[in-house]
């Protein structure tokens, strides 16, 4: 990014007369707003268009003759101090000869037409592409001018005490700006005239443009702030790109995209590689570098993104039969310098280019006759693919055709029109006079709105406040709600930690070295199940697993049913100790599948969490008196069948 306002990130005004003169009655004019991308026309007068450019503030104001703005040298002067600091007026067409816009138009690719909109349009695209000279009649030195805002005459309290407030409020000024400059690192001088209680007035002579100032024009209270540049002898036109020779590029493209720019004579001018520039940044690199006749690759075929480099400049390509090798790159790029092997292949591809169009710019060379640009000729033959003669026999057509275009001297007035001015600079005093003698009512006004400025900070300041109280309670909700989520994740981590734990118990005790954790304790590890039910069940089997041989302690063991006492025995416990009764269909589902039930206060069962142990000698002895009960119920259910036999048949009998 050159220092100078680019397009590719700024607003840009074309302009051109529509209709009348500067020097007659009420010029029009057509207005092209480009920033880039998108355009806006308009037809304004030459007061709406003063009051569009104050507002819009664009970055260039591009027109092909600066005098259809202004009547004169000295007109042009008044209307460039008007311009906005930020505003630059530029002139697309050249310097003090300028050529005409359609040869410049043509030159560049930019769209043309006769009609003052086509006209304005050109002129802000060209401007954009960094085409054209800046008009400038003023230095970068500027002056900053703290002086009274007001009359010393009569006040509210005595003049004395009046006079030496307004003084002493300009003393004040004056050291804040001083102080402003200093922060600034700004070169200056202060010449100041003290008077009674302070400065009547203090002058700094800076070393910058207005621009580059820390403060501006302004008018408060006692107190205002003047900004002039200061003038030039004459007025002069400034490249907005001080280089602008036909050249070869050269583009490596990828993750580090690298260009080299060489001479139509094969010198090497600049190369550079990046990897955080896009192509747009690329392009004003070498933009702001020169006009590339020749884009080249190291590759064949040329790249995507070379061939895009190439159509942005309207370019002849280049481009090897096949890759060049390593060792020929190295071997051309020998007598050059470069930072890494993509600002090497960039710059092979240029000097291979400049090879093969060497003969071709020799014998261009030696049908150029002096006066002519050798650098535009090669530029429309190479890319335009035409031959000389007709490019020398264009370029003189358009030097005879429109002479008259390009004349941007200005005319002496008629009688009439040094009547108006007169009358305008009569027009000028008057109005003059008015904003004096409105000062006093604007002092009146300056006052309530000083008062309105500090109601109006008051409540800024009030509502930032009120913001912040509530950005502060929104946070300080967010922290409680992550504190708690923090002693919710806490309090889990210590039961999952606690629940490991207690596996780890029941892993020891379920194994095979149960001996050496007992220690030679007469234990045996209960998996306990609260109720009787198919999701206790389940519940305890997902906890801790529910294995074949298992002594079960059921915490209640009323109100099964016989699915759930089927559920049970699925599990093959060795033993089931039980709290409570068991219904008869869950009590006779367990006794025919054969699983030992025993009241759970014959064991004696220690609890730990979810995990018990009982005595091995005690859960032995309830089995062997399940079995000697089972032995005993199986013999009277045999007894009582076989009563009910006896009986069938004795009845059977009777009959």
């Amino acid at each position: 990014m050159n220092a100078r306002t680019s397009a590719l990130d700024a607003l840009v005004f074309g302009v051109d007369v529509q209709s009348g003169d500067v020097r007659g009655d009420a010029p029009s004019y057509a207005v092209v707003a480009y920033d880039g991308e998108n355009l806006d026309r308009d037809v304004v007068s030459f007061r709406k268009l003063r009051r569009l450019v104050e507002r819009e503030e664009p970055a260039l104001l591009a027109t092909d003759n600066v005098y259809e703005l202004a009547t004169d040298r000295d007109d042009l002067v008044r209307f460039l101090r008007w311009l906005p600091d930020s505003t630059r007026l530029v002139q697309v067409t050249g310097a003090e000869r300028p050529e005409p816009l359609s040869r410049v138009a043509s030159r560049h690719g930019v769209p043309y037409g006769k009609k003052p909109m086509k006209e304005a349009e050109a002129a802000a695209r060209l401007a954009a592409a960094n085409v054209g000279h800046e008009v400038t009649a003023f230095t970068d030195t500027t002056t900053v001018k703290v002086s009274r805002g007001r009359s010393t005459g009569k006040g509210g309290w005595s003049q004395d005490r009046y006079t030496r407030r307004i003084h002493g409020n300009v003393k004040a000024r004056a050291r804040e700006v001083e102080s402003a400059l200093d922060e600034a690192n700004l070169e200056y001088e202060r010449e100041v005239t003290e008077k009674y209680g302070g400065y009547a007035n203090a002058t700094f002579t800076v070393e910058a443009s207005p621009d580059d100032l820390p403060v501006s024009r302004e008018r408060a209270g006692d107190t205002r702030i003047e900004i002039e540049r200061e003038r030039r002898d004459g007025i002069e036109f400034e490249p907005l790109v001080k280089r602008r020779d036909r050249v070869l590029v050269g583009i490596d493209p990828g993750t580090t995209t690298a260009a080299a720019v060489v001479s139509l004579d094969g010198e090497v001018l600049d190369v550079f590689s990046t990897r955080t520039a896009d192509t747009a940044g690329v392009i004003e690199w070498l933009v702001d570098r020169g006009r590339p006749v020749v884009v080249a690759a190291d590759v064949e075929p040329m790249p995507e993104t070379v061939e895009k480099f190439r159509r942005s400049f309207d370019a002849a390509a280049w481009e090897p039969e096949t890759d060049l090798p390593v060792d020929e790159k190295l071997h051309r790029t020998r007598e050059h310098t470069y930072d890494n092997d993509h600002e090497r292949d960039a710059m092979a591809a240029a000097l291979f280019a400049f090879d093969a169009f060497e003969d071709q710019f020799e014998r261009i060379t030696r049908k150029v006759p002096a006066g002519f640009d050798r650098g535009e000729v090669i530029d429309r033959v190479v890319s335009g693919d035409a031959s000389v003669e007709a490019v020398l026999r264009d370029l003189r057509d358009d030097d005879e055709g429109e002479t008259e275009e390009s004349t941007h001297e200005p005319r002496e007035l008629s009688p009439e029109e040094r009547r108006i001015k007169r009358l305008e600079r009569q027009v000028d005093r008057l109005e003059s006079q008015v904003d004096e003698l409105e000062g006093k009512v604007d002092e009146r006004d300056e006052r309530i709105a000083e008062y309105e400025e500090e109601l109006s900070e008051a409540r800024r300041e009030e509502r930032r406040e009120a913001r912040e109280r509530r950005e502060v309670n929104r946070l300080q909700r967010e922290t409680e709600r992550l504190e708690r989520e923090r002693d919710q994740e806490r309090e889990r981590a210590e039961e999952l930690e606690s629940k490991l734990e207690r596996l780890k118990t029941l892993w020891k005790l379920d194994h095979s070295d149960f001996a050496d954790v007992s220690k030679g304790r007469d234990l045996v590890p209960v998996k306990v199940i609260e109720q009787f039910t198919r999701d206790a069940i389940d519940a305890a089997d997902e906890a801790y697993g529910l294995a074949a041989g298992d002594v079960l302690y059921l915490r209640d063991a009323s109100g099964a049913g016989r699915s759930t006492a089927q559920r049970l025995v699925e599990t093959d416990p060795r033993v089931v100790l039980r709290d409570g009764n068991l219904s008869d269909i869950a009590d006779e589902t367990l006794f025919e599948a054969g699983v030992p039930v025993a009241p759970a206060g014959d064991v004696t069962i220690q609890e730990v969490d979810e995990l018990a142990v009982a005595r091995e000698s005690e859960v032995a002895a309830a089995i062997e008196d399940w079995e000697r009960r089972a032995e005993e119920r199986s013999r009277e259910q045999k007894s009582e069948m076989v009563d009910q036999i006896i009986s069938e048949h004795r009845a059977e009998s009777g009959d």
